[in-house]
């Protein structure tokens, strides 16, 4: 049907085939549109904006190139919503290069799709508008920031909620900055007091397991940690003071 109305000319004739095109493609239009929803823009919105997509593609579909015509349509269905996005969607705006060349990306896909017959990869993109590839990577990635997910979000069965994920307090950063502040004190002890300690509070072994170790009872070891803990709080006390 578009080769037929690219041998028609301009007219009502050619009009009215590139029309017929539009409603048989009205499905898919809308299917690409339904991925988009959710997103922070009203679905009715983004149903109009890619039915201008595809308005677009028709328009701009050379058959010459005997490439299909849904897959030139896609992507420059999938450049509209997302030009749509650009302009009017953003929840966290990224850096002004990257909004700006998304728009570009999308002409170019299309371009792109047309001369190749396939999707074009992000170095082809990057090649085609003279761009870094890490800015064409982060531009196409970009998309999250439209709306993005809650850490709060309901998840399905078997899937980790978004706050899950997220790293909890190391105990380790606690550890470190007791051993830089005790590590003068340390230098004044005998080895064995040292050895106390070390036992203690950083192997975790039981009194009774240090007594064993130093040869002396439990008790013993208990009596010998109070008076090394107090001489060490008093020490910092008054280096604080």
């Amino acid at each position: 049907m578009l080769e037929e109305a690219s041998l028609c000319g301009e007219g009502e004739a050619r009009d009215a085939l590139l029309d017929e095109v539009v409603r048989l493609n009205m499905v898919v239009a809308g299917e690409i549109a339904r991925r988009y929803h959710g997103r922070g823009i009203a679905s009715e919105d983004l149903d109009q904006v890619a039915n201008l997509g595809l308005v677009k593609a028709v328009k701009g579909f050379d058959p010459v190139h005997g490439a299909d015509f849904l897959s030139f349509a896609v992507p420059t269905i999938r450049g509209e919503i997302r030009r749509y996005f650009r302009d009017f969607g953003w929840t966290v705006r990224p850096p002004r290069s990257v909004q700006e060349l998304q728009a570009r990306l999308s002409a170019a896909e299309s371009e792109l799709f047309q001369q190749l017959g396939r999707s074009p990869r992000p170095s082809e993109l990057a090649t085609h508008l003279d761009v870094d590839l890490d800015l064409v990577v982060d531009s196409l990635a970009a998309t999250g920031c439209f709306s993005p997910m809650s850490l709060d979000a309901p998840v399905g069965p078997g899937e980790v909620n978004p706050a899950e994920r997220l790293g909890g307090d190391d105990a380790e950063f606690t550890r470190a900055e007791a051993r830089v502040a005790l590590a003068p004190l340390l230098e004044n002890l005998t080895p064995r007091e040292r050895r106390i300690l070390e036992m203690r509070f950083f192997g975790g072994f039981t009194q009774a397991e240090i007594g064993a170790d130093i040869g002396v009872t439990q008790m013993q070891v208990s009596r010998l940690l109070n008076r090394l803990l107090t001489r060490l709080r008093r020490k910092l006390e008054s280096e604080a003071a």
